[in-house]
């Protein structure tokens, strides 16, 4: 099995070679490059293409969020996990809303990081454990009026699909899940995509998972 290339970008460079040695136990992971910040993530990117960025958010320069959304646009298959301290909501809407595929703290890193990096590689969301209610209710709630009603204009099987989304299934497993083709549950994104008037991939799995959050307060 090819293993999960990994890139580090924080501009501590104690914490990078911290995240480096933990991640040496693992067979399937492997460390690729390094950065310092948000420019030189985005060229290390661009030369190494790594499957996953682990990106801090506060650095000099461009900062991890801005760094996060030129890496969607340019590589959209990499997934970014962002790796921080920070857990305000100023911080985790605009990651989510640039593409960010999982948040996780870094006190939690050591138990946590490389599941988190095993599920955003099998297309996947992973939020860290101690994102506080209060911030991901916030989240929801700022979703909700934007789009509550439209979510009675989806069919049943659209919804299945949706909440399938929002528990962080890949295509390939929501397909697997209802016995349904991978190129049928496409189309069922994109007819959602157009329903609830979703731009992008990512959009639709910050949708999906802000409503199953809801559903299950």
């Amino acid at each position: 099995m090819d293993k999960i290339r990994v890139l580090l970008v924080d501009d501590h460079a104690l914490m990078s070679e911290g995240l480096r040695a933990l991640l040496s136990y693992y067979d399937d992971v492997e460390v690729v490059g390094d950065a310092r910040d948000g420019r030189e993530a985005i060229a290390q990117v661009d030369r190494l293409e790594p499957d996953v960025v682990l990106m801090d958010v506060a650095m000099p320069g461009m900062n991890g969020i801005d760094a996060t959304n030129a890496i969607m646009e340019r590589h959209p298959k990499t997934r970014v996990l962002i790796v921080t301290q920070h857990e305000d909501r100023q911080y985790v809407v605009p990651l989510l809303q640039a593409g960010a595929s999982g948040y996780i703290q870094k006190e939690e890193a050591t138990g946590k990081l490389v599941q988190a990096i095993r599920q955003v590689m099998e297309g996947r969301v992973y939020f860290s454990e101690h994102v506080s209610e209060r911030i991901m209710s916030q989240l929801v709630n700022s979703a909700a009026s934007a789009g509550e009603a439209s979510i009675t204009e989806l069919s049943n099987r659209e919804l299945q699909v949706f909440e399938l989304i929002g528990h962080g299934y890949s295509t390939k497993d929501i397909a697997g899940q209802l016995h349904l083709s991978r190129k049928t549950v496409e189309t069922y994104r994109e007819k959602i995509k157009g329903k609830l008037n979703i731009a992008s991939g990512s959009q639709l799995v910050q949708r999906a998972v802000q409503w199953v959050l809801e559903e299950n307060r």
